[in-house]
């Protein structure tokens, strides 16, 4: 007999990047689980709406305009958050940018950018979360990786490594918080439809629109499974990427990727 579904009905649920993208559409959808929803991001003026929608729906909501890489900024919120909410029970971890470039613009900024937001941010909001879950043996993060973290692909480099060091840090906490009932989660998706990835200008096999893809998420948090990883064609095609030698790898990756079509 499969075990049971976890039930988020009178959960409090927290969403960093919260104001587009995966983040947003997992704020839309969990309105119908009953949950209350803490929900953070660096743009305020694009949560305001979110706020308002999801209030509609009856849901406990409040926003907090935070840099989740800002790691003064993210104490003052969690202070905050502990003030206005009794417990937090699942963080998701979504906050994350990307950047492609040509290794003549190659940017010391743009590196420092991507992994405060991709890694550091993940390190600074746990930090915080850790002391409460720790203490109530009870908790749940779910860290949003990518499989992009399975190889250094051509003017993603910066990306690829932040992501890879994401997956690694929530391995490591998985199994150190196993002991704690404290559940860690590594969310990889593939190609997801959302503003990021709007910008890539190369053809993304078997992309996925966002709201199938956070309804898998969501199944995913609910089955606790350790990681929720997808489209089932890109999950194979990573692991063998991962196991390509490295003169093969060397030589497709040398090659144009096909164009993005409109």
């Amino acid at each position: 007999m499969p075990p049971a579904m976890m039930d988020l009905n009178n959960t409090t649920v927290l969403i960093t990047g919260a104001s587009s993208g995966i983040g947003y559409s997992l704020a839309k959808l969990l309105p119908k689980e009953n949950c209350s929803l803490i929900l953070i991001s660096r743009r305020e003026n694009m949560l305001s709406q979110l706020v308002h929608d999801v209030e509609f729906e009856g849901t406990k909501v409040k926003a907090y305009k935070c840099d989740v890489g800002n790691i003064g900024e993210v104490k003052n919120t969690f202070e905050q958050i502990k003030r206005d909410f009794d417990k937090v029970d699942i963080a998701i971890l979504n906050a994350g940018t990307s950047s492609r470039a040509d290794i003549k613009n190659y940017s010391s900024f743009t590196a420092k950018e991507i992994f405060e937001s991709n890694t550091l941010g993940i390190v600074n909001c746990v930090e915080q979360l850790l002391p409460d879950f720790i203490q109530r043996k009870e908790g749940m993060i779910v860290g949003v990786s990518s499989m992009a973290d399975s190889r250094g692909f051509p003017k993603s480099g910066f990306y690829n490594a932040s992501k890879a060091a994401a997956s690694l840090l929530l391995e490591s906490l998985r199994i150190e918080l196993k002991p704690f009932n404290i559940k860690v989660i590594t969310v990889k998706p593939g190609f997801v439809r959302t503003p990021m990835t709007d910008k890539n200008e190369f053809h993304m096999p078997f992309l996925m629109d966002v709201d199938k893809a956070v309804k898998i998420i969501l199944d995913g948090i609910k089955n606790e499974k350790k990681i929720i990883q997808f489209p089932l064609p890109i999950v194979i095609g990573s692991k063998l990427v991962k196991m390509m030698p490295i003169w093969l790898f060397d030589f497709l990756m040398s090659r144009p990727l096909p164009a993005r079509k409109n």
